[in-house]
């Protein structure tokens, strides 16, 4: 066995495409002609062969393969993995185990390049996400008019899947095209619109492509907040446009985020926290079980599937979960152990914010506003409504708002 100097990296991280060894550059051939384990999926490491090193192909879970690979520390070794290692790739799986200084990482284009480049799209521009391994829905939020969606499917079905969801929603006029094995002697391009979409299932490595319209009518969502009352399924229980709109604003929402939803009704407010940003996470607390079902269904409908929902009533529902970066308290009956189980769970910089309707809610909001400082906001929000041939404004329930930034 070859040891290597430990000052010398002893991995080398190597991108393949269809073009197999053919397409690799000098120094990715010599680094794999040096290697004595060459680890990749079988795809993989048939387009690198013939090989006369060990070979290992990765195992389900792949993370169940690190502790072979780094027993090989200062032996050299490669990792074959498709294009770009490090866009949805195995690249940021094995930095976590292994320091990058360890490694030689030698790139080639990721699917998502080749798929730009025969379209003659600008990459920058372009929306990419991946649905391989994850929910169809999380498409959803990009289907604006005029966007240019990269996607990466799971297998063959993928494209008519998409093209079933794009009907459904009202966007049947956007066109496909489905790009097969990028790259390769293998490679084929479908196109077509979502409405008529019939391709039969073609190589299950395909990359789809969006050109998206709308149909006249569809429901698009909006990049703002405060989204109408009526896009969610709810039973009344749920923080008004308006109000949403300013609540949204008083949590500062900042990328990555996780909000607790604390009595979450409809979800609205969890929702379209998850809508600002694909990195924002949000956990939903709500005590009824038919408006836990709701808030699934609203956040399907929606685009944001991996809203956490935990059924149960607090403060006793937020033992265990997940330290947020913010917290929400609807307009319901609130209590002063809730704000203080709330207040203790932030860390400094946290946000909480808590809506109160009721009387009695709103006296336990001044209090607190008197002791611990914060934001104490009335929120009083009239529509125009009919009297008689007229119209005059309906006033809402006014809405007291305390916001308070844990220091």
């Amino acid at each position: 066995m070859t040891r290597l100097p430990p000052s010398q990296p002893w991995l080398s991280l190597i991108g393949i495409g269809e073009d197999g060894a053919d397409g690799l550059s000098h120094a990715a051939r010599t680094l794999l002609a040096q290697a004595e384990l060459v680890v990749g999926g079988a795809r993989h490491l048939a387009l690198a062969g013939p090989l006369t090193a060990e070979t290992f192909a990765w195992p389900s879970p792949l993370a169940s393969a690190l502790p072979a690979i780094i027993a090989r520390r200062g032996s050299p070794v490669c990792v074959l993995a498709s294009g770009d290692p490090f866009f949805y790739g195995v690249g940021s799986v094995l930095v976590e185990q292994i320091p990058l200084s360890e490694m030689i990482v030698l790139p080639a284009p990721s699917s998502f390049s080749l798929a730009a480049a025969r379209l003659g799209w600008a990459l920058q521009n372009c929306r990419m996400v991946s649905v391989h391994g994850r929910d169809l829905l999380r498409l959803i939020p990009h289907l604006q008019p005029g966007a240019q969606i990269l996607s990466l499917a799971w297998d063959e079905t993928t494209p008519g899947r998409i093209a079933a969801l794009l009907r459904d929603r009202g966007f049947g006029a956007s066109r496909l095209h489905v790009l097969e094995a990028l790259g390769g002697p293998r490679e084929r391009h479908v196109s077509a619109l979502a409405a008529n979409f019939d391709a039969a299932p073609g190589d299950p490595l395909n990359v789809i492509a969006i050109e998206v319209m709308a149909d006249p009518g569809a429901r698009i969502i909006p990049l703002g907040t405060g989204l109408p009352d009526d896009w969610f399924e709810n039973d009344g229980q749920i923080t008004k446009r308006e109000v949403r709109a300013i609540t949204l604003a008083a949590l500062a929402p900042r990328r990555g985020d996780h909000l607790w939803d604390v009595g979450a009704g409809a979800g609205s407010i969890a929702i379209e926290w998850m809508l600002l940003d694909p990195a924002n996470r949000a956990t939903a607390i709500e005590n009824d079980p038919t408006r836990a079902a709701r808030i699934v269904r609203n956040a399907a409908w929606f685009g944001v599937p991996d809203l956490n929902l935990v059924t149960g009533h607090a403060p006793e529902a937020l033992t265990g979960l997940t330290r947020p970066d913010a917290i929400f308290i609807g307009g319901g009956s609130t209590s002063g152990p809730l704000l203080d189980v709330a207040y203790a769970a932030l860390a400094s910089g946290g946000r909480l914010v808590v809506n109160a309707v009721t009387i009695e809610t709103q006296a336990l909001l001044i209090a607190r506003f008197s002791a611990q400082g914060g934001d104490l906001t009335s929120i009083a929000i009239a529509r125009a409504d009919k009297i008689g041939g007229f119209h005059g404004w309906r006033p809402a329930m006014p809405v007291t708002q305390w916001a308070i930034t844990k220091p």
